[in-house]
């Protein structure tokens, strides 16, 4: 119950922060004259909360993610997910950072951290974790309820994980780099608002690498989880999105919020159906309480 209490309250600090984020970045910033009719401890504290607003809810998905991993899933699946996770997607962005592959010749500024080597803040590898991990869940437990092969049903929650972790990038990138305090900048600006295309192949790339580890070392039975206990990724999916798009939008920024609906949050909600219903039973085939992972594991 302790560990539920903890993914709760993590993630309504995760929500909280974002929500105070987008007021920061669209109503106060924009306007100067609020910020100087704060008394010295109000600018302060505008001050301490724009620096590390950023690394405040990113920590707290983190948190919530693996608390949710962990008690859903066990030790064994949430740190087969959470390491490759970051070890792969912080090569991905000091690479990227490095050499312009494979995402593009960019840079990260200030506000999200410290930065590894220099170049990428400690938070965003953290993110790639827990937006990945929410992506590849709801993707996982839908495949799982069908009759399809096992090779299909694998491939499909990889390519669809990585498609609604790429969607979602489609809405925050533009929004992120070109906001009145950017977070990181194009080098080389490309032709999707400032974006190069490459971008996606890179995220896509990435994003399908670490789920494909995942699935390669988690057991091979099916996922059972229902519709009711996907609550927690759907929330982290949606919540960012909407950031995202809230943003886009203070941006007059369209085309990205309308390609990240169709390819991100639409098939999200479909696979959210596909998943299994409270109550029912598992269709036939090789399945496991999830809860009992850590056991199967034992027993292998």
């Amino acid at each position: 119950m302790e560990l539920k209490k903890i993914e709760r309250w993590s993630l309504i600090g995760h929500l909280v922060s974002m929500a105070f984020g987008l007021a920061g970045l669209l109503i106060v910033l924009p306007h100067a004259d609020l910020i100087l009719q704060l008394p010295p401890f109000g600018q302060s504290v505008f001050q301490l909360s724009m620096a590390n607003g950023g690394v405040l809810y990113i920590v707290l998905g983190t948190i919530a993610v693996s608390a949710y991993a962990y008690r859903m899933l066990g030790w064994w699946q949430w740190l087969s997910f959470m390491v490759p996770a970051i070890g792969l997607s912080l090569s991905s962005e000091l690479l990227g950072t490095s050499t312009g592959l494979p995402f593009g010749d960019y840079g990260y500024l200030n506000g999200l951290g410290y930065k590894i080597a220099g170049l990428v803040p400690f938070t965003i590898p953290l993110s790639w974790f827990y937006l990945g991990f929410s992506c590849y869940i709801v993707a996982r437990a839908g495949f799982d309820n069908t009759n399809l092969p096992n090779w299909l049903r694998h491939t499909g929650s990889i390519f669809f994980g990585a498609l609604l972790l790429t969607s979602w990038d489609f809405v925050l990138d533009p929004a992120m780099s070109q906001t009145a305090v950017p977070f990181w900048e194009w080098k080389t600006p490309g032709p999707f608002f400032g974006m190069p295309y490459l971008n996606f192949a890179g995220w896509m790339e990435t994003g399908a690498v670490f789920m494909s580890v995942a699935a390669l070392l988690w057991p091979k039975e099916r996922i059972t989880l229902d519709r009711s206990q996907l609550n927690l990724p759907m929330a982290m999916y949606l919540g960012n999105f909407v950031f995202a798009m809230v943003l886009s939008i203070g941006g007059n920024i369209w085309i990205p919020i309308l390609l990240g609906l169709a390819l991100g949050v639409v098939p999200l909600v479909a696979l959210w159906f596909m998943a299994r219903v409270p109550g029912e039973d598992p269709i036939d085939g090789e399945t496991v309480d999830p809860t009992k992972f850590d056991e199967v594991l034992g027993e292998t």
